[in-house]
């Protein structure tokens, strides 16, 4: 399996809720916390290139109801989108889990456990 990255800040109850279940299934992942870590450019891109701008925006969360209101008027687009994005990393929703190809954006204990389905199977240690 290829390196697995979670994305999103330590106290948020999605990205421990990840967490736990990576840890339960024994899947090995690195943390990187926005607080701490930041986020880049490319991150972002890359990003973007598997997902629509709106499903990586959290306007449900309470970063974007923080935000004056013409801030958030002025998020229409991608080029908007990731300006806000990239400025206030708290903005995207969490958590984001990468893994080669597969971004996964939010937590839902389904959409993990259809992942972990998919993943090849290990070859046996004694083989």
């Amino acid at each position: 399996m290829s390196a697995v990255t979670v994305y999103g800040i330590a106290n948020c109850d999605q990205v421990r809720k990840a967490r736990r279940l990576l840890d339960a299934r024994g899947i090995s992942y690195r943390f990187h916390d926005f607080r701490r870590d930041g986020l880049s450019e490319q991150i972002l891109a890359d990003w973007m290139r598997h997902l629509p701008w709106n499903a990586l925006l959290n306007r449900r969360g309470r970063s974007w109801r923080e935000l004056d209101d013409g801030a958030r008027r002025a998020v229409v687009d991608e080029r908007s989108a990731r300006e806000a994005m990239l400025e206030s990393p708290l903005l995207i929703k969490r958590p984001v889990l990468v893994a080669g190809d597969h971004v996964l954006v939010g937590f839902s204990t389904e959409t993990y456990e259809r992942w972990l389905e998919s993943l090849p199977l290990a070859p046996d240690a004694d083989d």
